[in-house]
């Protein structure tokens, strides 16, 4: 499959706004013969005007906006590191497969060559997109940004923005990126679960409900496996960050 078939499979809302001018360069670039193309804009509202678009989101719509915004983080500190490749290459082939995997990847690096408002991008996708699935697309970002074990001051600086035009709350965005603290920070798990160590044994339990309750990753079902995989990954660190505090308090 070609990496602009690729892009083009069911989409909806991202044919509009500025993912549309986006994705349209990248398709004029991909396509020898782009004039049978739906022309961005065409089917939306203006992106960030609140306004919701008449689309729903699609798998594909979630796929290329993360895309999207992989390539804004992965040149935030003006290059492109090989772990950082690495883990956007092992999702995508594990993923979409082999044929649809190196068909991302293509369309992966024409993105890395344009120039993108990841702020206006995220607005979009937080005009159309479920809070669940955005705090996934969050969550692979973060993982993208920690991969070699660091936290670079420029993809930080880029990914902050992102969450806030997202719409995340500062309390979910803590609660993920305790989850790269485990070795350093002795309250991760706390963290992880949106408490304070002075919590009660009780207030701990019902935080764990709730934070189980909201990275269910039934909640994403509709966003297809890719943020569903990234869903489990957070729900099972939720688990892991209440065994630890349990263990740390002797809580049966």
């Amino acid at each position: 499959m070609s990496a602009a078939k690729w892009i083009l499979g069911g989409l909806g809302f991202v044919l509009g706004g500025p993912i549309g001018a986006v994705i349209g360069v990248v398709i004029g670039s991909l396509f020898e013969d782009n004039k049978a193309l739906p022309k961005a804009g065409d089917t939306t509202e203006s992106a960030g005007t609140g306004q919701h678009f008449r689309h729903r989101p699609t798998q594909g719509d979630i796929r290329v906006s993360l895309l999207v915004l992989v390539a804004c983080v992965m040149k935030a500190d003006g290059h492109v590191k090989r772990q950082e490749l690495d883990v956007v290459k092992r999702f995508l082939l594990q993923n979409y497969g082999e044929e649809d995997g190196k068909a991302a990847l293509q369309m992966l690096r024409q993105l890395l060559d344009q120039q993108i408002d990841h702020i206006a991008v995220a607005r979009q996708i937080r005009d159309n997109v479920n809070y669940s699935t955005r705090l996934e697309i969050l969550h692979f970002l973060l993982d993208l940004a920690h991969a070699d074990g660091a936290y670079d001051p420029a993809e930080q600086q880029v990914i902050e923005q992102i969450f806030r035009a997202l719409y995340v709350s500062p309390a979910d965005y803590r609660a993920l990126l305790a989850l790269y603290g485990r070795q350093q920070d002795p309250d991760w798990a706390y963290k992880a679960l949106e408490i304070e160590p002075s919590a009660t044994n009780e207030d701990v339990k019902k935080a764990y409900r709730r934070m189980a309750m909201k990275y269910h990753p039934d909640k994403v079902a509709s966003a297809g496996d890719d943020v569903k995989q990234k869903a489990t990954e957070k729900f099972r660190a939720v688990n892991e960050a209440y065994e630890a505090v349990k263990k740390q308090r002797g809580m049966a």
